[in-house]
């Protein structure tokens, strides 16, 4: 992972990296229900796209729900859908200290870790990197989103007690994948970027930072995405260490740019929605070329979605992207 930090800062192209597996899950006639509970079918996901696509990186699912499925949370996972969390799992004191932190084998944790080794075994040559939720997204889908907001104001030392547990599990989760072959994780930490800069550097950024800490190294990487950033948390997101940032599309990526090192990897930041997902081959080439023209300074960026393209996105948008990529590059 070093040297593809190393060679992303030196290239004169520009790299791309989405963030996608529902193309590949389509291209395989599969529903996401099947590939969120099945290993195999979530590698051969990431299998085709990396066929298909010259990407940065491959990235495994974003699945917000897993983490809190396997501590005993209710998960909704509809055929073609994202999943959700239904309900609160912990509302008090002596709830967050009777939570046990889960062991590996629950929920659909080995079917994602059987996806890394999958991937990491048979996609040689590429950079296959995991996914986790971040500490403070997790406690909030166990919590209650609304009711955490509150509680870190109110009952500050039940939220940093539920911090500790989630950052445990999810610690154990990432090393999981560092010793399935991934040389990275995706964390998504979209929940912080609801609080203000302050209470992130409070209550997402130190917590972060100590799985970093732990298994960031010359092999494996973490790639810290906020989506709910928009400026007033990127200190918080630059304090947890990690080597790379995915920005989402709420946020001027020529600005945060300025704000970014040149030896961070800075990541984003086309929205998924309206422009992947509802828009035409021709919008986004011109988005991507637009984009590539803003932050053609910076070596340290990688074009990106703003977050995960979401199912039934046009396979011609998904083109349309890397051919404006290419087209980029060859000027």
């Amino acid at each position: 992972m070093k040297r593809w930090i190393e060679d992303i800062l030196h290239s004169d192209a520009r790299w791309a990296m989405p963030v996608m597996t529902h193309p590949g899950i389509e291209m395989q006639g599969k529903t996401v229900r099947q590939a969120v509970s099945d290993g195999k079918v979530h590698y051969e996901a990431i299998r085709l796209l990396a066929g298909r696509y010259r990407m940065a990186a491959c990235p495994a699912i974003m699945d917000l729900t897993v983490e809190a499925e396997a501590f005993g949370a209710e998960a909704n996972i509809p055929d073609e859908e994202i999943p959700t969390i239904v309900g609160r799992l912990v509302s008090s004191m002596a709830d967050v200290e009777a939570l046990q932190v889960p062991a590996l084998s629950a929920g659909r944790i080995p079917a994602y870790i059987e996806a890394n080794k999958l991937a990491a075994a048979n996609l040689k040559g590429r950079i296959v990197l995991g996914s986790c939720i971040g500490p403070y997204s997790l406690a909030g889908r166990l919590y209650d989103m609304s009711e955490i907001m509150m509680a870190i104001y109110i009952d500050p030392d039940t939220v940093m007690l539920l911090l500790d547990k989630c950052t445990e599990f999810i610690l154990s989760y990432c090393r999981a994948q560092k010793e399935a072959g991934a040389a990275g994780v995706v964390m998504a930490e979209p929940a912080a970027g609801l609080l203000s800069g302050e209470d992130c550097m409070m209550y997402s950024t130190p917590y972060v930072r100590r799985i970093v800490d732990e298994l960031q190294d010359d092999a494996f990487t973490v790639v810290l995405h906020n989506c709910g950033n928009t400026g007033h948390c990127t200190q918080a997101m630059l304090e947890t260490g990690a080597r790379a940032l995915h920005f989402g599309n709420k946020i001027d990526m020529a600005e945060v740019l300025k704000e970014i090192p040149s030896d961070i990897i800075a990541m984003g930041n086309l929205d998924p929605v309206s422009i992947f997902n509802q828009g035409t081959p021709a919008g986004v080439r011109q988005a991507t070329l637009g984009l590539l023209e803003e932050t053609h300074g910076y070596k340290n960026f990688v074009i990106s979605s703003g977050c995960d393209i979401p199912p039934h996105t046009p396979i011609e948008n998904i083109d349309a992207f890397f051919g404006a990529v290419d087209e980029y590059n060859r000027r």
